[in-house]
């Protein structure tokens, strides 16, 4: 599969060739989990986040239009928008609060005080809409470039820039709130 293009190898998972999706399952299945992860909060949605974005390459590799953005940003756009759904509808679902999950974390002082800092800064991008959490998750957590991240939203380059420089807003002023940063020193 190495050295095949993404329409190459579309066109032989279209013809139900196995190796060729376990090939594109294990280049981005793990990804695919960590955007879900970053996006949910939880490992076992996550998980199913990750199968049905795959499953619905599998399901709709006759109809791949060749020439696109490829198989990475299509897979990243369907992951993105199976994570807004769900989160979608826990809005719809319940209206109470998220319970905090219980530290599994060894008792060390220095891991504690790691996870906590770690789960104020996830609070923190809990905080932000779905898009500006998408924007910061796809840019700062997976790296993506500016031009891939808005690829997986569907957006033109200008629009996403411009949400992330609002997001990046929202995040200082959600860490400054928590007491993560200053908002001086942040400007």
């Amino acid at each position: 599969m190495h050295g095949m293009n993404d329409d190459a190898v579309m066109r032989r998972i279209a013809q139900r060739d196995a190796a060729a999706f376990s090939h594109v399952v294990d280049s981005h299945a793990e990804r695919l989990h960590r955007i879900a992860w970053r996006m949910i909060g939880d490992a076992a949605e996550a998980e199913d986040v990750a199968q049905e974005s795959l499953l619905r390459l599998w399901a709709q590799a006759g109809a791949w239009q060749s020439g696109k953005a490829g198989i990475g940003a299509w897979l990243n756009r369907v992951a993105m928008n199976l994570c807004l759904d769900r989160l979608r509808r826990r809005r719809f679902a319940s209206d109470e609060e998220v319970p905090e999950r219980a530290d599994d974390s060894p008792a060390a002082d220095a891991l504690l005080d790691s996870e906590r800092l770690r789960a104020q800064a996830v609070a923190a991008l809990g905080a932000l809409s779905e898009r500006q959490r998408a924007a910061i998750v796809l840019t700062y957590y997976e790296e993506l470039p500016n031009t891939m991240a808005a690829t997986a939203m569907d957006m033109n380059l200008k629009a996403f820039e411009s949400l992330l420089f609002r997001a990046r807003a929202a995040m200082r002023e959600a860490l400054a709130a928590r007491g993560l940063i200053s908002l001086e020193r942040a400007a």
